[in-house]
């Protein structure tokens, strides 16, 4: 579990597909800059064979690592996680989102971020807003736009973020970056035409499997069940009703 609150923007240093050398298939090392005071990253402070790391949005395992010369670690990719994000694009060079997991007394900045990609997302507009920076997305799978509203969470190469804007019909949504935090995430230096891994709020997905036991529940077969279903279908609507209103008001 992540918070969607980049900690540290790493460089990948080798990608190797298929790593011969590996039984983690193809695998990635990633460099942490140094900071002013040590030539340790602190984000492999407490670093454990096996832990969690979520990079560019993605939970992946930690299968060795590195503190000196300079810190770095590496991390296996499976074939499934090649085909759901866009990992499989990253070459020497490239800057990557880092985060380690979250410990129980983590100040939760963001939102519940898994580090299970959805799906990625093309960036196809990028407007200047002031000293702000506004993106505006196209999901590969739009099927993930139901799950995408406005003010709502999404992370976005394991940032979280806030959507400013939705449009279902015509596909898109988009979020704005303040100046800080351009300065910070990945996403900021990217360009139209490159892609972001994209996790949608996973509170969204279980209030749809509940509403959607729910509303299976109300088609029941005998008079008294139908009954039931009419009263429990009249409350859903007074629900949603209030929902619009709220909503136009």
């Amino acid at each position: 579990m992540f918070t969607g609150i980049v900690e540290e923007i790493g460089e990948v240093t080798t990608y190797t597909p298929n790593d011969p050398l590996s039984k983690n298939g193809t695998t990635l090392t990633i460099t942490l800059p140094s900071s002013s005071s040590s030539s340790s990253s602190s984000l492999l402070s407490d670093c454990h064979l096996g832990d969690s790391i979520a990079v560019n949005g993605v939970c992946l395992t930690v299968t060795s690592f590195t503190l000196t010369p300079q810190a770095s670690f590496t991390v296996g990719i499976a074939p499934e996680t090649l085909r759901l994000t866009n990992l499989g694009s990253l070459r020497s060079g490239s800057r990557v989102n880092l985060e380690r997991a979250v410990r129980a007394d983590t100040r939760m900045g963001g939102h519940f971020v898994q580090g299970h990609v959805d799906t990625v997302a093309e960036i196809i507009q990028i407007t200047p807003d002031g000293e702000a920076l506004t993106f505006r997305f196209r999901p590969k799978n739009k099927e993930v736009l139901r799950y995408v509203v406005y003010k709502g969470f999404i992370a976005l190469d394991g940032t979280s973020l806030t959507v400013t804007a939705v449009n279902d019909d015509e596909g898109w949504w988009e979020v704005m970056l303040i100046a800080y935090t351009q300065e910070r995430v990945v996403v900021a230096g990217k360009k139209v035409g490159e892609t972001v891994n994209v996790e949608v709020d996973m509170t969204a997905k279980y209030v749809e499997k509940s509403l959607r036991g729910y509303l299976e529940g109300l088609s029941g077969s005998t008079a008294e069940e139908q009954g039931e279903g009419k009263k429990g279908r009249g409350l859903l609507e007074k629900i949603v009703e209030g929902i619009v209103k709220q909503g136009f008001s």
